[in-house]
């Protein structure tokens, strides 16, 4: 059963959610049951700590047990004052009302906290890629979800550049996976390039995230919100597949900004809940088809000083470089993780690469507190964060310029995006 709540007045309330959540807790009987609420960390927007308190809320004293997971994928942990953070609680309150609510970190590279439901086979890899890749891959999921009757997903709904759109079954692969099937889908969203993949609804990526999906047993249902800057503008809470599809409906009007022409700077604001390039990247990947042929997207955070917390050394040792300098000398990368490349890719942007002789469609610029030394390192440009005035690039649409003050969630798409598709090879 699909619930939506909505509120023609404006943004949901916290009332309008409890609503919400007591019609879905009911609807799909969860009283005496263990259930488990999957949830984004600090680097998705949206009220999640009002989301925790209102599941809590709702099933304590209901459910026989509700805990709670953070679909960190490979981001680091996150320490106990900062889960308090996220979830906008005193530690008195984590200690007192909410002692019975365990919250878990996702532990990506412990093998122990790991379990295999099965197997992409070599012939469903051919399948879901369109032969891109004919490799198997172990589909692995934190074993978590193997204690609890009942998982809730509850996360926003963006547009993205791996698999599409975020949330739903995302929050499974690569939320709370394991590193093969991170790797494998991230490195498929990589060979049909972000600007392809990015805001659309059905692509490979999400086929092979429903193939591995399929594989987990056990109830599940969804709490899809989608947020309108810092207000939730909708949810929709029921089956995963139908609550996503649902939401990317609505995310699609509010988060995809289609435009006639490209811009030639765009400076790229990285907001605070993004704390490295890992994450900022985003602000690349929203914005990569507005930047014109030739064109300079600056990400401007300069909060940020490290390029990876988790992935680090190796983006130091391959740089960010395209799709194609990779996968024409791909004897030599292999061996590196299939997502850190992927996501090298994603930050610098579509290009060519022959004869020896890599060619990036636009030039991508670090103004961060990462040294220029380490910046050139890794072949993307350098700028004095200190020297930017954002002010400087506002208003400046007519001239070619734009400064977007909050980048990373709103996509920007050409009205054609055939150039794009050309250069895919799609």
């Amino acid at each position: 059963m699909l619930i939506s709540q909505t509120n023609p007045a404006g943004p949901l309330t916290e009332a309008d959610m409890r609503n919400l959540v007591e019609r879905h807790v009911s609807a799909t009987g969860l009283d005496g049951k263990r259930v488990l609420a999957v949830i984004p960390d600090h680097t998705r927007s949206g009220p999640t700590g009002t989301w925790f308190r209102v599941i809590a809320d709702t099933l304590m004293g209901r459910a026989k047990q509700i805990d709670f997971l953070i679909a960190l994928g490979t981001h680091p942990p996150m320490p106990e004052e900062k889960i308090n953070e996220l979830l906008k609680l005193t530690p008195a309150e984590r200690e007192a009302k909410y002692a019975s609510v365990r919250v878990h970190n996702h532990e990506w590279n412990n093998p122990a906290a790991l379990r295999q439901v099965g197997t992409l086979s070599h012939q469903q890899v051919e399948e879901l890629t369109n032969g891109m890749l004919s490799i198997e891959v172990p589909v692995k999921i934190n074993r978590l979800v193997f204690d609890y009757d009942h998982v809730i997903i509850c996360g926003p709904v963006f547009p993205h550049e791996v698999v599409g759109f975020s949330g739903g079954h995302k929050y499974f692969f690569p939320g709370i996976a394991a590193p093969e099937v991170i790797n494998f889908t991230h490195w498929v969203g990589a060979l049909l390039t972000n600007p392809v993949v990015n805001g659309t609804r059905e692509t490979r990526v999400r086929a092979a995230i429903e193939a591995a999906a399929d594989l987990v047993p056990g109830e599940r249902s969804l709490i899809g919100y989608v947020v309108n800057k810092d207000d939730v503008a909708g949810a929709f809470a029921g089956p995963v597949r139908e609550a996503w599809k649902a939401a990317t409906e609505l995310s699609s009007s509010l988060h995809i900004k289609y435009i006639d022409k490209p811009y030639k700077t765009i400076l790229s604001c990285a907001p605070k809940m993004y704390d490295d390039i890992w994450t900022a990247g985003k602000c690349m990947y929203k914005m990569e088809p507005a930047v014109a042929d030739g064109g300079t997207l600056i990400i401007y955070a300069p909060h940020i000083d490290e390029v990876s917390y988790s992935h680090g050394k190796v983006l130091d040792e391959i740089g960010y470089h395209t799709r194609d300098y990779f996968v024409k000398q791909w004897d030599k990368f292999s061996r590196y993780p299939w997502g850190v490349i992927a996501h090298s890719t994603h930050v610098r942007g579509v290009g060519t690469y022959e004869n020896g002789v890599e060619k990036p469609r636009v030039n991508v610029v670090l103004a961060t507190r990462i040294p220029e030394s380490r910046c050139r390192k890794i072949n993307l440009g350098y700028m004095d964060p200190d020297s930017i005035n954002p002010a400087d690039y506002a208003n400046r649409e007519s001239e070619g310029i734009l400064m977007v003050p909050k980048a990373g969630e709103i996509l920007y798409r050409l009205k054609d995006m055939s150039a794009f598709e050309r250069l895919a090879g799609l």
